[in-house]
């Protein structure tokens, strides 16, 4: 019997399912876009998983069948509102595209995964998709860049000519698609998503976890503090890149343009 740790209210979700972790993102109305008290809880589950050793996988799926996520909340950085609170950078959004734990991570991506959703995929470990599915990196439509680690994990986990035209135009692939590049493990009806999931999860958990974890940092070349020293560069240019683009009168166009329903008048500046 699973134990449920949080409230049906809550941004996140967090249940025990043996020594499986399913954490769900829960803000089906907002396409379970990111909020700051998301990326906390989100967070702070990923802690407890890493230092619970009855805790072998963790899971992450959305609630509902609409989206997966929608990648950061529009409307609370409208507002002027961080979606990564202050002294939580380090894990990135959602409190997961750069908190590296021991543990495998498994995205169950019960629906639609563009920008943000996307990149939460390519920081799990493993992910089992709805035939729903959609993957891609939008950011040049609206004038902004995948900075959540999108750009260059995109890249490594692809053929570079695939990466690259997906990186370029902002077009989406289907989950067939993903399945096709590698970019993904299955592909399910939508409604057999976390079951499939929890199957591949139970089935890792049942190996000895102290090989399981030293497979998973000798793969990712993962030091034991979690740092990753093959991405050091990638999130370093990506740092570098956000601040002009992020204030560029394009960054400010493209959301608009979005918002009006019209396509947007780039100026390149």
């Amino acid at each position: 019997m699973s134990e449920t740790t949080t409230t049906a209210e809550a941004p996140a979700l967090i249940e025990r399912r043996g020594h499986v972790m399913v954490i769900t993102l829960n803000r089906p109305r907002a396409r379970n876009a990111v909020n700051a008290e998301m990326c906390v809880r989100v967070g702070d589950a990923l802690e407890e998983a890493e230092n619970d050793a009855d805790i072998r996988v963790v899971v992450l799926t959305g609630a509902g069948d609409k989206a997966f996520c929608a990648g950061a909340d529009l409307k609370a950085l409208a507002r002027g509102e961080s979606v990564i609170p202050e002294g939580r950078e380090k894990w990135g959004l959602a409190g997961y595209v750069s908190h590296a734990i021991s543990k495998p991570t498994i995205a169950a991506v019960n629906g639609p995964a563009l920008g943000g959703g996307t990149e939460l995929v390519l920081a799990s470990d493993l992910a089992v998709a709805a035939d729903t599915a959609t993957f891609g990196l939008p950011e040049v439509t609206r004038g902004l860049i995948a900075g959540a680690g999108g750009a260059f994990r995109l890249a490594n986990a692809l053929p570079r000519t695939v990466a690259m035209e997906l990186l370029l135009t902002g077009d989406p692939i289907t989950a067939r698609q993903a399945l096709e590049f590698h970019l993904i493990n299955r592909v399910v009806p939508a409604e057999s998503v976390l079951d499939t999931a929890l199957e591949l999860a139970e089935r890792i958990a049942a190996n000895a976890p102290l090989a399981v974890q030293a497979h998973k940092r000798i793969a990712l070349q993962q030091n034991a503090d979690g740092s990753r020293p093959a991405e050091v560069t990638g999130w370093a240019m990506t740092d570098g890149e956000l601040p002009a683009i992020a204030h560029s009168q394009d960054a400010q166009e493209g959301p608009r343009a979005f918002a009006e329903k019209r396509a947007p008048i780039w100026q390149g500046k």
